[in-house]
């Protein structure tokens, strides 16, 4: 009986691992992976592509596109304000030295060769220092003092050209001051001041005033010489130091308002002409071209002054006008006011159209004029 019951038990077993060999084959085909068997529909898709045919590489447009080949001739061509200012601005300093040279003519005429500029010229200067604040007399300038200071304000504005290797600019200023010096020698002998009204003048102390053109020349050579970040103090310093000079020789009698209005006519042409030839050695780095605020503003500010002060002279003199003829003494304040503002606003005018003139050509705004560093962006907890 043990024998018959035990039977059974091995029988299902027997057929299990019959079974298990039967099922393990089918098992064995998958894993090898025949084309038949399913595996190979979930083979990857790269080993089931067939492969592309290879096509000649093609070969490069030889014709670019025009616009690209115009803008890459334009780029590698230099910038030509990169070599010399705009031709606008060129045409502007001759435009302005021109018309200084006018202005300087037609003041001379005014005052010299009419009967009623000579009277306001005499009542001017013979009641300057009794008339005006005694403080308008700057402690009496000397003569070597104003030649110390011009001087010295020559020599730094060469010495600054040369620091700065601007060797064009150098030429620029050494003709600049070769030609003022020779106008204010020249000019004296050829412009004699006929006798109107039986006021006698020596040549020596005739138009124009050798002292105001030597300041007003070396103020504005320190102004043209200084990098963009000193021109706007340095064209301030150049109308104070003129008009300290002006009015000091109207004072202490060496020269008559159309003397010093027409130096510095004369100066401030002289220089427009020198700014008109600027090139490349005389202008600013390419790399550090810029505009300047303080340029605007102090330029600005100077002209304006000029102007209001030019105005206000003119009005006086018109007020007064009738008591010249006759040199009337009710007429001598306000011919030593309108002395006073004009040689203050020709000097402002000047300098500030100067400073404007020089930044222009100078620093042109081009393309490559504005390459440099990006500017940092603003800070989240900056005030």
């Amino acid at each position: 009986m043990t024998q018959h019951e035990s039977a059974p038990e091995d029988e299902p077993r027997a057929n299990g691992s019959a079974n298990a060999s039967v099922g393990s084959a089918p098992s064995d085909s998958v894993a090898a992976g025949d084309d038949t068997t399913p595996a190979a529909q979930w083979a990857p898709l790269e080993e089931r592509r067939e492969p592309q045919p290879t096509s000649a590489p093609t070969a490069a447009p030889t014709a670019e596109d025009p616009l690209s080949a115009q803008i890459d001739a334009s780029l590698a061509q230099p910038d030509p304000l990169a070599l010399r200012p705009r031709t606008s601005s060129v045409v502007l300093c001759v435009v302005f030295g021109v018309a200084f040279l006018g202005v300087a003519a037609a003041v001379y005429w005014l005052g010299v060769h009419t009967v009623d500029g000579q009277s306001y010229e005499d009542l001017a200067i013979m009641n300057f220092a009794n008339t005006m604040p005694a403080w308008l007399s700057f402690g009496n300038l000397k003569s070597g003092l104003v030649i110390g200071v011009s001087l010295a304000f020559g020599v730094a504005a060469m010495l600054v050209a040369a620091a700065r290797k601007r060797w064009w600019l150098l030429g620029q200023l050494a003709v600049f001051a070769a030609v003022a010096f020779a106008a204010a020698k020249l000019l004296k002998p050829l412009l004699p001041r006929p006798l109107l009204v039986h006021v006698e003048s020596s040549v020596n102390n005739s138009a124009p005033s050798g002292h105001t053109m030597l300041a007003a020349a070396a103020g504005l050579m320190l102004l043209a010489a200084v990098p963009r970040a000193w021109r706007a103090c340095a064209a301030v310093l150049s109308a104070v130091f003129t008009s300290i000079v002006g009015v000091s020789v109207i004072y202490d009698r060496w020269h008559r308002p159309v003397d010093v209005v027409m130096s510095v006519c004369i100066a401030g042409a002289c220089m427009m002409f020198a700014l008109a030839c600027t090139r490349a050695s005389g202008m600013d780095r390419t790399g550090s071209r810029a505009s300047s605020p303080s340029v605007q503003i102090a330029a600005t500010a100077l002209i304006t002054l000029g102007l209001c002060a030019i105005a206000y002279g003119t009005y006086v003199l018109w007020q007064v006008f009738p008591g010249l003829q006759y040199a009337s003494a009710w007429a001598a304040p306000g011919a030593c006011a309108a002395a006073a503002a004009m040689v203050v606003g020709f000097a402002g005018l000047v300098n500030g159209m100067v400073l404007m003139m020089r930044q222009i050509t100078a620093a042109p705004l081009t393309r490559l004029g504005l390459i440099g560093e990006p500017p940092a962006p603003p800070r989240k907890g900056a005030a």
